[in-house]
């Protein structure tokens, strides 16, 4: 007698989503240059129904959390394993901006490997177009 596979971490995921009954969830990615568009489609997302995560810090902008370089690049790190684990636990990516940079372009790979759909507010930048 056979027994069913094991469901893999994303399988078991989306099924905890299904039992909780929980909306899409959409990761807003983009260059942080376009802050104010993401909260934008973050305001639109949400009005739509969906639950919305997004990059949260602009490195770009002085702030005391990342005002030494050495504890800048470190964090950079630890930001970009968190964005990418948001991408994990999304459902679709939403990819905010008119311009794709290194980070963002390799945020689209990894959704893209993982499956996940995406859409872009300015469908000309998609790498694989």
């Amino acid at each position: 007698m056979s027994h069913p596979a094991p469901l893999t971490p994303e399988e078991q995921l989306a099924a905890a989503k299904k039992l909780l009954s929980l909306p899409r969830v959409v990761v807003i990615c983009g260059s942080t240059r376009f802050m104010a568009e993401m909260t934008e489609a973050d305001l639109r997302e949400t009005a739509a129904g969906k639950i919305v995560v997004k990059p949260a810090c602009d490195m770009k902008s002085r702030h005391e959390l990342w005002a030494d370089p050495v504890e800048a690049e470190a964090l950079k790190a630890r930001l970009d394993d968190l964005h990418r684990a948001k991408i994990r636990l999304a459902d679709e990516v939403l990819v905010v901006g008119d311009y794709i940079g290194d980070s963002t372009r390799a945020e689209i790979s990894y959704a893209r490997s993982l499956g996940k759909p995406i859409r872009f507010t300015h469908p000309e930048v998609d790498p694989a177009a």
